[in-house]
């Protein structure tokens, strides 16, 4: 209320300005905890996908060479296979939007 209640109150009314600032500061520390602990949330979360990414890259490039190695596939073959697939979906930008089958 401000300096209508220092006016009415005298110091009474200032004890209470200051509790209200008091409880608008506990407020505002308990919701930057908050997203403080969510963003740590989010940083482990992407950690774990690049994590799983770069395995998922190790295992498919081991699978390729693989099937380059056993003369299944050939690089060309591949290389042909990912640009229809990337094509797909309209647009030529290193994505697979699509299903995988």
């Amino acid at each position: 209320m401000g300096w209508g209640r220092t006016f009415i109150l005298g110091d009474v009314g200032n004890r209470l300005d200051i509790s209200d600032c008091e409880e608008d500061i506990r407020i505002l520390k308990e919701s930057l905890m908050e997203m403080h602990q969510e963003g740590h949330e989010v940083d482990s979360e992407l950690r774990a996908v690049q994590m799983e990414n770069s395995q998922l890259k190790l295992y498919i490039s081991a699978m390729i060479r693989l099937l380059i190695a056993k003369n299944v596939l050939t690089k060309e073959e591949i290389q042909s296979m990912v640009e229809i697939i990337d094509g797909e979906d309209g647009a030529r930008d290193g994505k697979a939007r699509g299903d995988v089958i």
